[in-house]
């Protein structure tokens, strides 16, 4: 299900366009490592407003990662936290909506993008795979980071993942 499609000609996944990191949900954490080396992230929230219909949300998402492509001044690699279990059904629906709008836009940009387990980001971030959300937080405090909550905390792990492992491809 989850594709690492090879860069378009002239592009660099690890060179010249920035990384964007996602854990995807309701309240989106995101982290990007722009071309020049320096990290942003922060939460997105995604909720639908009160008079809104359920799709709402994912127009808001595609504008945002839009936003985001213009702002990072173009985006070479997506990484996301590939969930294989959910809590519940509405948690599941949701993801499964963002991750089939990221995986489009990511598609229709010719844009590289790769899933990478829960386990493995823990794993990299905390040394354990079981680690929880605190044990997350802590270690992206450690690194230097001043987070709002587990949600960017995750996608900055995301992140640091990709970098220090070449985003998994070797």
């Amino acid at each position: 299900m989850t594709a690492l499609l090879q860069p378009m000609p002239g592009r660099s996944a690890d060179g010249g366009s920035s990384l964007l990191a996602l854990d995807l949900g309701t309240t989106t954490g995101w982290a990007m490592k722009l071309a020049g080396g320096t990290i942003v992230s922060g939460t997105m929230a995604f909720r639908p407003g009160r008079y809104e219909g359920g799709g709402m949300r994912y127009l808001r998402f595609r504008s945002w990662l839009d936003h985001l492509r213009d702002g990072g001044k173009g985006i070479g690699t997506v990484y996301f936290e590939e969930v294989r279990r959910h809590a519940g059904t509405d948690a599941a629906h949701i993801y499964g909506g963002f991750l089939a709008h990221l995986t489009a836009w990511c598609e229709l940009l010719h844009i590289p993008y790769q899933g990478v387990p829960v386990g493995t980001i823990k794993r990299h971030a905390t040394g354990k795979g079981n680690a929880g959300k605190d044990a997350v937080i802590a270690a992206m405090k450690v690194r230097g980071f001043n987070l709002e909550d587990d949600n960017e905390a995750d996608a900055l792990a995301i992140l640091l993942w990709a970098i220090d492992t070449d985003g998994g491809v070797r």
